[in-house]
C-alpha cells in the first residue's frame, strides 16, 4: 500500500500556509493542443489553490483561458506568476482580483425610471419637479416618501477606527464605508453612501452629520 500521508490537505496547509480568495488572482493564458496541464501543475508546486477555469476562445489549436488561483500573501502571488510564466505557456495577463473588484469603487448610482423622452425629462427634472419640490417646502415631512431619503442611509466614518487597521485617514476608509454599503444594500435592501470626514473633532463630526441629516433617512457611524 501506498503512504500518502505527507500529501493530505492538511499537510499541504502546513507546508505552503492557507489560501484564500483575499489573495485571488485571475490569470489569462493561451496555451497550445495539451499544455495546459503544465499551467496547472506549475500553479499547484507551488501551492496555489485552481478555482474557477472559464474558456475564452479557441482558434487554430491556440486556448486562452481565465484562471482563478487563491494565493497565501502578494509573495505567492508573484511566486505563481511567474511559474506560469515559466512553464512554457504564453501569459497574457493576470491582475490581483480583490484590487479588480475594488477598481473604480463596489458601489453606483442608478435610475429608478428611464429618462427615454422628452416628457419623462419634464416629469424627473423641471418643470414637473418644481411641484414635488414645493409638496415638500410645505411639509418636510413628505421627503420621506417623494425622494431616496425614507429607504438610505449616510455611512459616516473618520476614518480613525477601520476594522481595526486603525488611523488611516479618511481616504483609506473609503474601501470599507463602501463595503458596509454594500452589505446595507444586499442584506437589507437599504441604499448607503459612504461620508468619509476629513476631521477627527467630535463638534465637527456632529455638525457635519447635522448637515447631512435632511438627504439621509439614518446615520450609520
Amino acid at each position: 500500500m501506498t503512504d500518502n500521508s505527507n500529501t493530505t490537505p492538511d499537510s499541504k496547509v502546513k507546508k505552503h500556509g492557507k489560501t484564500g480568495a483575499n489573495y485571488r488572482i485571475n490569470l489569462r493564458v493561451e496555451t497550445i493542443d495539451n499544455t495546459f496541464g503544465k499551467v496547472i501543475e506549475a500553479i499547484e508546486t507551488c501551492g496555489g489553490s485552481v478555482g474557477a477555469v472559464n474558456l475564452v476562445s479557441s482558434e487554430d489549436g491556440k486556448h486562452a483561458r481565465e484562471i482563478f488561483v487563491d494565493c497565501r500573501n502578494e509573495a505567492h502571488q508573484a511566486e505563481i506568476t511567474d511559474a506560469v510564466k515559466k512553464s512554457g505557456v504564453t501569459l497574457k495577463h493576470w491582475c490581483d482580483a480583490v484590487y479588480d473588484m475594488h477598481a473604480g469603487g463596489k458601489i453606483d448610482v442608478t435610475c429608478k425610471a428611464p429618462l427615454d423622452s422628452r416628457d419623462a425629462l419634464s416629469m424627473a427634472y423641471t418643470p414637473g419637479v418644481g411641484r414635488v419640490c414645493m409638496t415638500i417646502a410645505h411639509d418636510r415631512e413628505r421627503a420621506f416618501d417623494l425622494t431616496i431619503k425614507q429607504n438610505t442611509v449616510a455611512v459616516v466614518s473618520d476614518g480613525t477606527a477601520v476594522l481595526g487597521l486603525g488611523d488611516i485617514g479618511p481616504e483609506a476608509a473609503m474601501p470599507v464605508m463602501e463595503g458596509k454599503a454594500m452589505l446595507f444594500k444586499e442584506f437589507g435592501g437599504v441604499n448607503a453612501f459612504p461620508i468619509c470626514l476629513a476631521t477627527k473633532d467630535v463638534e465637527e463630526i456632529i455638525q457635519a452629520v447635522k448637515w447631512l441629516a435632511p438627504t439621509f433617512g439614518g446615520i450609520n457611524l
